[in-house]
């Protein structure tokens, strides 16, 4: 026999569940009503690049300034292989294309979390070693012609850095290395290259990459990032904190809007595909309300579970807008 006080804990758990659910469902419903209320549509919505592949290429790099481009990016980029299949991988995997299928696709900007041994992990799980992930963009790199990648890696949190990791990552790197200056966000594609890598590392206790660095520190790359599993509070949030942004013609960082909702340890769910679902399909609607909330200026970097070429597309198709001075 459970004790009263143990009947009344699991009651009042099990009703906080019910009220954890009924919010779901009102914020789905939310989106939805929204989406059919003012639609997806904008300047550039059914464009679609012929090769997402060499994308950027398609849209003439000597006229594309690095501040115009909307980065289609992925949210815990190697996470493809992360844990062990159908037990441990579910609650970490965000991703299920590897780096090189991920950047073929169509997207530019990769979130890499690693730990002291060199292996990429996500909270207490790990996956294979960052070479993989270097080896893959090399590859991309290798196979085109002026495609830009912006590589983050950052320690993960409650881990150790890498050592000597920034020496690892100029010896594979280097020459495709953009090294940090704050003139390269008015510059074309075409006067970059051939340097086509943008590396922002993010250590936890190594001292911050310093400003005469080929790497770019923190601050180059910014977000706020808000740990829900309610998709409507995300979807609002990320365009609350946006709108608080400068134009990017008038700042010299990168910021990041993730249209992504995390599982909770509070919750029953927590594999990360049904929770990321309930806010993915909508990345064309948050792109069609920054026009009607006048901040599709600030949009720059767009990261997302589980990458498809619609979000890519959608992200490609707002570029060539501005480029054409539709938007």
């Amino acid at each position: 026999m459970f004790s009263p006080s143990v009947i009344l804990t699991m009651g009042a758990q099990w009703s906080k569940q019910i009220d954890r659910q009924k919010a779901v469902i009102a914020e789905k419903k939310i989106l939805r009503e929204l989406q059919e209320r003012c639609g997806s549509d904008y300047p550039g919505s059914n464009w679609h690049p012929t090769d997402r592949k060499n994308w950027m290429f398609g849209l003439d790099h000597n006229k594309v300034h690095i501040n115009m481009i909307v980065w289609p990016g992925t949210h815990n980029s190697a996470t493809n292989k992360i844990g062990i299949k159908m037990i441990t991988r579910p609650f970490a995997q965000c991703q299920s294309l590897s780096i090189y299928q991920q950047l073929v696709c169509g997207a530019r900007v990769l979130d890499i979390r690693v730990e002291e041994t060199g292996k990429v992990c996500h909270g207490i799980l790990t996956t294979y070693s960052v070479d993989v992930v270097i080896e893959d963009v090399k590859r991309f790199v290798s196979e085109t012609k002026s495609e830009i990648v912006i590589l983050e890696i950052r320690t993960e949190w409650g881990r150790k850095d890498p050592p000597e990791f920034q020496k690892y990552l100029w010896e594979q790197l280097g020459e495709m290395l953009i090294h940090q200056d704050d003139n390269v966000f008015d510059k074309t594609i075409a006067e970059i290259l051939p340097r086509r890598v943008i590396c922002v590392w993010k250590p936890r206790v190594s001292p911050e990459v310093n400003v005469k660095s080929p790497f770019w520190n923190s601050g180059y790359l910014r977000d706020n990032w808000i740990d829900t599993d309610l998709p409507a509070t995300k979807f609002e949030s990320n365009m609350k904190y946006l709108s608080q942004q400068q134009p990017v013609m008038a700042r010299n960082y990168f910021y990041r809007v993730e249209n992504t909702v995390t599982p909770q340890a509070d919750n029953p769910i927590v594999c990360v595909k049904p929770v990321t679902k309930r806010i993915h399909g909508y990345g064309r609607l948050f792109i069609a309300q920054c026009f009607q909330q006048n901040c599709v200026n600030r949009l720059q970097i767009f990261s997302i579970d589980f990458i498809n070429a619609d979000f890519v597309d959608a992200c490609v198709g707002l570029t060539w807008a501005k480029l054409e001075g539709k938007a």
